[in-house]
């Protein structure tokens, strides 16, 4: 491959990321910002869970981030959204719960939602089950445009808030796996905006 089709391949394949960084820009912020606005929940996306029910550091950060929207009263709610099983037969919303509790939210302000298996259900969910208008977003910065570029093209209205970067090998990673996710992302949105007959899934 020359340098010159190298350059255009790489540059297709961050098309997408990079749309979506330039539609959530303005957006995106740490939790302790002011520039955030007032939403009807904050929308804590899963992640990993260790086999003896522990959440990963990234699940971790994301319930912390989504505890200090509650506690400025940014939020009214929190929605745990994650696999009820995942690969290992864990429930990522049960750990997501345990850990807002010993932060200091409340039972009644916890909304579980253990369908969440991707990003792009948890969008759903929020909208067409929960009845939500607006979400905070509660994740890494690295996967905030993809999250909240899903969350519009369900007609939810979304900001996003995510804990401090960290220089380390899992968000390195984060960064690049997001580059074909974000294409995934965009296929199918660009799929359901040309069949709008189509009942949400």
């Amino acid at each position: 491959m020359t340098g010159r089709a190298l350059t255009i391949g790489l540059a297709l394949l961050a098309a997408p990321q990079a749309y979506a960084r330039l539609r959530s820009a303005g957006d995106r912020h740490r939790p302790d910002s002011e520039a955030l606005r007032p939403a009807d929940a904050a929308l804590v996306l899963g992640a990993r869970v260790w086999p003896d029910g522990r959440p990963s550091r990234f699940l971790r950060e994301r319930v912390e981030t989504a505890a200090t929207l509650y506690h400025r009263g940014l939020v009214p709610r929190l929605v745990l959204t994650g696999a009820g099983s995942n690969r290992e037969g864990l429930d990522e919303t049960e750990a997501m719960a345990r850990t807002a509790l010993g932060l200091g939210v409340p039972q009644e302000a916890l909304v579980l939602d253990p369908s969440g298996h991707d990003t792009r259900a948890s969008a759903r969910n929020a909208l067409h089950a929960l009845g939500l208008r607006s979400v905070i977003v509660c994740t890494q910065e690295f996967h905030l445009p993809r999250a909240m570029w899903l969350c519009a093209s369900v007609g939810l209205e979304s900001q996003g808030a995510h804990p401090e970067l960290l220089a380390r090998q899992h968000t390195a990673i984060g960064y690049a796996r997001e580059l074909p996710a974000t294409w995934k992302a965009a296929l199918e949105i660009a799929r359901d905006s040309l069949a709008p007959h189509r009942a949400p899934r």
